[in-house]
């Protein structure tokens, strides 16, 4: 999408969780072009950022109260959040402890929820409310190996967003990006070298991986005044999805 495509994000303060590198990286970067007040959080400072940045620990709620405390107290409101922050390593189920388990959950869900609720309650007191979206996942919708808790998280961030869709109606709109593979930095972490890569992307129907930025291109359309009257749905932003692995090996002609 073309950089001068303008969403009317002019004037929103817009928090990204976790949105300092890959995914978050570029969602960040969109709304940036938007001419939106980008501010950005993760457990780590990092240096350098061209974005105002607060250290935090999402998992904590009363960090959590802090940061959103600081950013009003600062910018006066806050507009917009995207609920990005989250992930996990590969580790097989069977050999994770019951404390790796708890962290990806508290990470990926509980996270998020703490996010939510903390700007839910600044958004409700203001006359144009606010709108949320959390990115979720493609692993939350099908089998999610070596990252099952995740994947679990995921698919609880689907729920949740349709539940807080309906409490927080009308001042507040809730939405999820459903994130399919994306090219990041790390990419050779998840997907293997660039031979490897390109064998993947090569499973997608558009035949790529998404670039971190599409992911963004779909959050800032979602809180946008263009989809004022969405709130409680799930976008898939997958290219097309993972065809079933039947298809690979069938010799069927219809």
């Amino acid at each position: 999408m073309p950089d001068h495509f303008d969403l009317g994000l002019a004037d929103r303060v817009v928090l990204v969780t976790g949105g300092v590198r890959g995914v978050g990286a570029g969602i960040s970067a969109v709304f940036a072009g938007q001419a939106a007040t980008v501010i950005t959080c993760a457990r780590r400072p990092v240096e350098g950022l061209p974005y105002e940045f607060h250290s935090c620990d999402i998992r904590d709620p009363d960090a959590v109260g802090s940061l959103i405390e600081a950013i009003v107290e600062r910018h006066g409101r806050l507009d917009v959040v995207v609920n990005n922050a989250g992930g996990s390593p590969h580790v097989p189920a069977a050999d994770a402890s019951p404390r790796f388990h708890q962290k990806v959950i508290e990470l990926n869900l509980l996270g998020m929820l703490h996010v939510s609720q903390a700007v839910n309650a600044v958004m409700q007191k203001q006359s144009r409310g606010g709108a949320i979206v959390s990115i979720s996942s493609v692993s939350g919708r099908r089998p999610s190996p070596g990252t099952a808790a995740y994947g679990a998280a995921k698919a609880g961030v689907d729920s949740l967003t349709t539940s807080l869709a309906v409490e927080w109606a009308p001042k507040v709109r809730v939405n999820a990006v459903v994130a399919g593979m994306v090219a990041t930095e790390q990419a050779e972490l998840f997907y293997g070298d660039s031979v490897s890569q390109a064998a993947v992307a090569s499973t997608v129907p558009l035949g790529r991986l998404a670039d971190p930025t599409e992911i963004g291109w779909a959050a800032a359309f979602l809180v946008s005044d263009a989809a004022s009257y969405i709130s409680g749905a799930t976008l898939e932003v997958h290219g097309g999805g993972e065809p079933p692995p039947y298809l690979s090996v069938s010799n069927a002609t219809n």
